[in-house]
């Protein structure tokens, strides 16, 4: 898959993504998208999976892990659990500022 494929943007939480939508988007092959989803390491288990669509979320962890496989040359499950580390801190943090704990905002996600 080439470059100039790439599909930007933001999602919407009610907007899904195909199977094809979600590895365009990440500039993998939908093999890549499918053996991680078949190893439990994308999507975790939503109802959305078993008709093919994807949310924000699942977008934002699969080119997270993809992009740590690239970098780092990371095995899949070492991505995966990069990527519950990085989400388990947004969401500390999040729960931080809530609660009126933190000032600065979280760093920008990548």
């Amino acid at each position: 898959m080439t470059r100039q494929h790439i599909v930007s943007g933001e999602l919407i939480d009610e907007v899904t993504l195909t199977l094809e939508d979600l590895a365009r988007a990440c500039s993998v092959d939908t093999d890549w998208v499918i053996e991680r989803i078949e190893s439990g390491l994308l999507a975790d288990g939503s109802p959305y999976v078993a008709s093919w669509r994807f949310t924000s979320h699942d977008l934002t962890r699969a080119r997270r892990m993809c992009q740590l496989e690239r970098d780092f040359e990371a095995a899949p499950e070492l991505a995966a659990l990069a990527a519950d580390l990085i989400e388990e801190n947004q969401r500390l943090r999040e729960r931080l500022r809530a609660a009126g704990l933190v000032d600065d905002p979280a760093p920008p996600e990548r």
